[in-house]
């Protein structure tokens, strides 16, 4: 993880978490994420390349709403493979698994408005937009607008 993504300030410049600054911190983190996949409502992936089997990004749910049986969705991948439709493909996997095993009704995800490459995974994945919210989220480039799309349990397989 520290190696091929969360050290990488190419990475991380549209994500709400900073730019690792040691290995150090990347084991801080996983050893948070460990324990709370024990209760089953945590939902957070490491994306293994299926050519090589190394760790290439991770895929998770930043988000849960169980009220509205709903979810946000925040993903990231190392920079060498960018481009190759890895993140669509599994981004499409896990809205599959949390519509179909997880029950939900909605998956949703937004990009800052300067990154329309991470707009381009969430379309290829088959969700749809939904609109910006103006000066809505923050990332580490700081203040930004957010645009949101989403995939509805109905939307699948239109």
């Amino acid at each position: 993880m520290y190696a091929n993504w969360a050290s990488d300030p190419e990475v991380t410049k549209y994500l709400t978490w900073p730019t690792h600054t040691s290995v150090d911190v990347t084991k801080i983190l996983l050893a948070d994420w460990i324990p709370r996949y024990e209760d089953g409502g945590y939902f957070n992936w490491a994306m293994e390349h299926k050519a090589t089997g190394k760790v290439i990004g991770n895929i998770s749910v930043v988000t849960l709403y169980e009220r509205t049986e709903a979810a946000d969705m925040g993903y990231c991948m190392s920079r060498a493979f960018w481009g190759q439709g890895l993140m669509p493909e599994a981004l499409i996997a896990v809205m599959d698994y949390l519509f179909d095993v997880v029950g939900l009704n909605r998956v949703a995800a937004s990009h800052d408005i300067n990154n329309p490459k991470s707009g381009r995974v969430m379309e290829k994945a088959g969700m749809k937009p939904e609109g910006i919210f103006r000066a809505a989220g923050k990332n580490n480039c700081g203040i930004c607008d957010e645009v949101w799309h989403a995939m509805i349990r109905s939307d699948r397989n239109k």
